[in-house]
């Protein structure tokens, strides 16, 4: 019955965010547009040849996915915090960690799905080469999930401030360069025709790592934030 319990109240809580993003769609439009426009930006800025744009495939992507992600940082905790369903949260006899973990998922079904999904249109555009394109959306769906973790305890610690996104890009920027590094590495490699299982395992070290220890972390910031 306790395992029904916990069951219950994470998908009550993806189910609520999700309701509540889908009521606001500039939440799910805003990080894809950003993402599409920076990447569509790029040949423009640099130059259209084809293997200039090949070589800086991966790091454009992958540049772009992280700043579109931490656009839609604020939104996990933010309309919570001001409305004082946050507080409500902290008071639940259910476990904190299991609840910011739906908050979490929500907020990555909103934002780092849709990218996952855009991603290879982009690379097409950028000549990325079929035999990156695995790679692509294998380091996307490993990679995007520990953004969200890794945001999510950032989010929390800056929750309360009025003026808190430039201190939550310096909080959360570090902690997002293993993932950046490994991921666009992971993508050229595989357009260079050699095996990528070492970047692969890394990132998805990373994930365990995150999502064993991120919600646990948030749930404390939480708590500090609302003191």
């Amino acid at each position: 019955m306790k395992n029904a319990s916990l069951s219950n109240a994470f998908f009550t809580m993806l189910k609520r965010d999700l309701t509540l993003a889908l009521r606001t769609r500039s939440e799910i439009a805003n990080p894809l547009l950003f993402f599409i426009i920076v990447v569509s930006l790029f040949p423009l800025a640099v130059s259209p040849e084809e293997s200039l744009l090949r070589t800086m495939a991966p790091g454009i992507i992958w540049v772009a996915a992280l700043l579109a992600t931490m656009l839609s940082l604020d939104s996990i905790f933010r309309s919570d915090f001001e409305d004082g369903s946050l507080e409500q949260m902290l008071l639940s006899p259910q476990p904190i960690a299991l609840l910011v973990l739906g908050k979490i998922m929500a907020h990555w079904l909103v934002s780092g799905l849709p990218l996952i999904l855009i991603a290879p249109i982009l690379g097409i555009s950028l000549f990325l080469p079929g035999e990156a394109m695995f790679a692509l959306l294998a380091t996307l769906a490993l990679g995007t999930p520990v953004l969200s973790l890794v945001g999510s305890i950032g989010v929390a610690l800056t929750v309360g401030l009025r003026r808190g996104g430039v201190l939550l890009s310096l909080l959360v920027l570090p902690l997002y360069i293993p993932v950046l590094i490994f991921a666009s590495n992971a993508i050229a490699t595989a357009a260079a025709g050699i095996s990528i299982k070492g970047q692969l395992y890394f990132l998805a070290a990373l994930f365990a790592l995150a999502v064993t220890l991120a919600p646990m972390a948030t749930a404390a910031a939480l708590r500090i934030s609302l003191r």
